[in-house]
């Protein structure tokens, strides 16, 4: 515990803030529960403060229903996010839901336009081509075009055609170059929805979020964050970076809603205990060797121990 806390001290010097950010596009499940042991386990162990981010961008999928039992379950699991006493943060309420950013997000991304770092793009999904990596590539066949662009469109952002590097705490040293990964990304898509990657980027440098603690499904996502973080702020420092591994089902598919029977919600209902449930998800997730009934603060101590993750030494 105390080498975890040297290794963020010497990287983040000072006052640590991580979030946990769920998609407000269903429950949560046990894999969202691993998830926030994560982020509060670890985070808690260095003396730092978790925000709450409901991240209901997607407003084709965002259900009002799932933003509050979200916030109903972390409650009862004794996940409570923090209201953060520092000066400039105070600005910012720690619950921070994406769908009143609007305002904050047509600045910034006009901030890019004025710049001629975006264009707009009417291109459908079948035109990008999956890479080695199983990602689809845009090949910038909008660029170049007015800004002003009749009919239903998005707008993307130029990409930099070079390599980001950066160390993650769990899976080591990484280069990223977003130009070849995805090719110029989507700021907001032709229904009038911010994308994750913009969304997410602005309000991590706004929430002034130093230390990114989530699934290894978003690892390919760091270096286009990196990449629009430089634009935004060159300034900045990046944040550090943890990316957890994830539960699968026995095929070895990422634990989603489609293999999960109940959600939390429905547990809670039905009058499982919160203990129950955190020792399931430290069970599922390799912490113990079977399924006990487990107080919060226990299992929070086992997701702080990082070199448990990915088979680290």
């Amino acid at each position: 515990m105390a080498e975890l806390r040297n290794i963020i001290q010497r990287k983040i010097p000072e006052r640590v803030v991580s979030r946990f950010a769920p998609g407000i596009t269903g429950h949560l499940h046990l894999g969202h529960v691993v998830s926030a042991l994560y982020v509060f386990g670890i985070t808690r162990a260095v003396g730092g403060v978790v925000l709450l981010r409901a991240e209901d961008h997607d407003r084709t999928r965002f259900r009002s229903e799932f933003d509050d039992a979200i916030r109903d379950d972390l409650a009862w699991l004794g996940m409570v996010p923090d209201r953060s006493p520092w000066p400039g943060l105070g600005k910012l309420d720690p619950s921070l839901r994406q769908a009143n950013r609007e305002e904050r997000y047509r600045e910034k991304l006009n901030e890019l336009a004025g710049r001629g770092l975006t264009y707009p793009c009417d291109c459908p999904r079948r035109r990008l081509v999956a890479n080695d990596e199983g990602e689809l590539v845009y090949d910038g066949h909008c660029r170049g075009r007015s800004q002003e662009m009749a009919g239903d469109h998005g707008f993307r952002i130029v990409m930099p055609d070079r390599a980001f590097a950066f160390e993650d705490l769990a899976v080591g040293k990484q280069e990223q170059n977003p130009a070849r990964q995805t090719g110029d990304i989507l700021a907001r898509d032709r229904h009038d929805c911010w994308t994750y990657q913009f969304a997410c980027t602005v309000d991590d440098l706004d929430q002034e979020v130093n230390l990114v603690i989530r699934g290894e499904d978003l690892l390919p996502s760091t270096g286009r964050q990196l990449a629009l973080r430089e634009y935004f702020s060159p300034a900045a420092n990046a944040p550090v970076y943890l990316h957890h591994p994830l539960l699968t089902d026995p095929s070895g598919q990422k634990l989603g809603k489609r293999f999960m029977s109940e959600s939390i919600t429905s547990r809670r209902t039905a009058g499982i205990s919160a203990e129950t449930v955190l020792g399931e998800a430290a069970f599922a997730a390799g912490k113990i060797d079977g399924p006990r009934p487990m107080e919060l603060a226990e299992a929070l101590a086992l997701f702080s121990n990082w070199r448990h993750l990915h088979g680290g030494t």
